[in-house]
């Protein structure tokens, strides 16, 4: 998230509280000052830092110099469990700038776990943008350069994600929803109605909550890869109903402007992909709620989710869905 609001800004030595910083924050100051010191555009020159609100499985930082504005981005050592893959993430961040869409990438540590890409000036989605006319579309168009892109290096598949969270949640004892294997049994009737009409796969960010599309006056532009993979179109046009909380007639928008015309199918699809989003990250709430240090209400963030995922499931229009996504419209 690179939104300016909350920002905290400081020389380095000013960073994260002058009242009595906490270990961890301390620990994080401490980081950020080395690094500082290993990054090549920010070794020798005076740099004036902000953290950034948002990165929950990460810290952000914008680091200004003479040189320009970046954003220095610190990744979690919690990640391992929620199939992050930080080389990967780099190598896509970099195809999804080539494609014009996404930051351009700076400068790669890996072996500091840390990304300086390129500070995109600009105003943060938040849900409510949605309603903004022209929106939508602007969107639409984001995610359709995205897709039109080159492939990205590694595959993403909310099935073959779900049952591994699923693995380490049930593995480790964490929390889980009462009745959430109650619905166990539909997943694999939900996956075979999509495989049926399937179009193969694009390069998708698939994770593009609001605070992750950026307007920047001329374009939209779409962040943080940390999730990106190549996947089904459907599945980022659901997850941004799901995760920006659309109405059922935002979504039917955002479809017909990214397909140039209506199409009950695709609109039944995103449903479909939007309901695995729902039931596949509420086991990386689960697994942030248990492994995280950050300050963050995982739990609660997750049983929303959870509980409108619940809703389809128990809904009779479910049936419809899976017929519908397997019609030629």
């Amino acid at each position: 998230m690179w939104g300016s609001r909350g920002d905290r800004e400081g020389d380095v030595g000013e960073q994260l509280s002058t009242a009595g910083p906490s270990a961890d924050e301390a620990a994080a100051k401490a980081r950020l000052g080395d690094l500082l010191d290993k990054v090549e555009v920010f070794r020798g020159r005076h740099c004036s830092v902000a953290e950034l609100a948002g990165g929950l499985t990460n810290r952000n930082y914008r680091v200004t110099t003479t040189e320009g504005t970046f954003v220095l981005r610190l990744s979690s050592a919690q990640s391992g469990e929620l199939a992050v893959n930080r080389d990967h993430e780099y190598r896509n961040s970099a195809i999804a700038a080539s494609s014009g869409v996404g930051a351009p990438v700076v400068e790669y540590l890996p072996d500091e776990g840390a990304m300086v890409l390129g500070f995109i000036e600009g105003r943060t989605f938040t849900d409510d943008s949605f309603r903004i006319p022209g929106n939508i579309a602007r969107v639409a168009a984001a995610c359709r350069r995205l897709h039109d892109g080159p492939p990205f290096v590694n595959d993403f598949d909310m099935f073959v994600i779900q049952g591994r969270y699923l693995e380490v949640v049930l593995r480790n004892g964490y929390r889980l929803p009462s009745d959430y294997l109650d619905f166990a049994d539909v997943i694999p009737r939900i996956r075979a109605a999509l495989s049926v009409r399937s179009d193969g796969t694009v390069a998708c960010n698939n994770d593009l909550l609001a605070g992750n599309v950026i307007d920047s006056g001329d374009r939209i532009h779409l962040i943080d890869y940390e999730y990106a993979g190549n996947n089904d179109a459907c599945f980022e046009l659901g997850n941004i109903w799901s995760e920006c909380h659309l109405t059922l007639e935002q979504l039917e928008e955002l479809v017909t402007c990214y397909y140039g015309h209506p199409l009950a199918d695709k609109v039944a699809r995103a449903r479909l992909f939007g309901l695995m989003s729902q039931y596949g990250w509420t086991l990386w709430a689960s697994i942030q709620d248990a492994a995280s240090d950050l300050d963050f209400d995982f739990w609660t963030w997750g049983l929303e989710k959870y509980d409108r995922a619940v809703q389809t499931f128990r809904s009779p229009e479910l049936g419809r869905l899976v017929e519908l996504v397997q019609q030629v419209d």
